[in-house]
């Protein structure tokens, strides 16, 4: 009972150091007001951190699969191929969105630099594409173990922490573009593509 109790405590540790190095990596450029032009690299080792605990995280999420605590070890499926095939129908509609995200933001995915102008690509249909992906990952593990308190772990912790984030990294993208930004934010969604009104179609087919 030890090590599943080590890892259900690990589950929550890891999340919530996952959360509080990656956020604050996420606003270089207010940092930056207080710490000057270091304040980047410390960004830089932030998100690394922070990625470091979020695959922890994912890996104490898998570990349940042999280390559940008995009293929490509710299936999602009785038949558990059910969730390997939604698995891998979320596996697959989100790598190429996480692919092109990480290609069109170049070195900004991992070293915030102020000479990063705003992407095009993928983000001209929405703001967040690595997010979206890597939120996905979160329930493509969920139905692999096919826990149904996983789920509800998945689902609590995206519920708290992409709101937190989504809401810090803009408030700091609008520091380092201003208006272009907040143009940007009207006429694009943030996890979903925002549907284009007809007369706004009907302008640019003019154009």
């Amino acid at each position: 009972m030890l090590i599943p109790l080590l890892n259900f405590s690990m589950l929550f540790i890891s999340g919530t150091l996952f959360a509080g190095f990656y956020i604050p990596s996420l606003m270089p450029a207010k940092l930056a007001e207080q710490y000057g032009p270091k304040a980047w690299k410390l960004c830089d080792r932030l998100r690394t951190i922070g990625t470091i605990f979020m695959v922890i995280q994912l890996l104490t999420m898998i570990l349940w699969l042999w280390f559940p605590i008995p009293q929490l070890a509710w299936p999602i499926f009785f038949n558990p191929w059910i969730g390997y095939t939604i698995a891998l129908l979320i596996f697959f509609i989100t790598l190429p969105i996480v692919y092109k995200g990480l290609k069109e933001s170049g070195s900004e995915a991992k070293t915030p630099s102020t000479e990063t102008k705003m992407f095009g690509g993928i983000y001209n249909c929405i703001r967040h594409p690595q997010t979206l992906g890597e939120m996905s990952w979160y329930f493509v593990t969920v139905f692999v173990v096919n826990s149904l308190f996983l789920l509800l772990y998945a689902f609590i912790f995206i519920l708290i922490y992409l709101p937190i984030m989504i809401t810090v990294e803009e408030k700091d993208l609008i520091r380092r573009f201003g208006d272009e930004y907040r143009q940007y934010q009207q006429r694009t969604g943030a996890l979903l593509p925002k549907l284009r009104k007809r007369h706004d179609s009907n302008l640019t087919e003019a154009d």
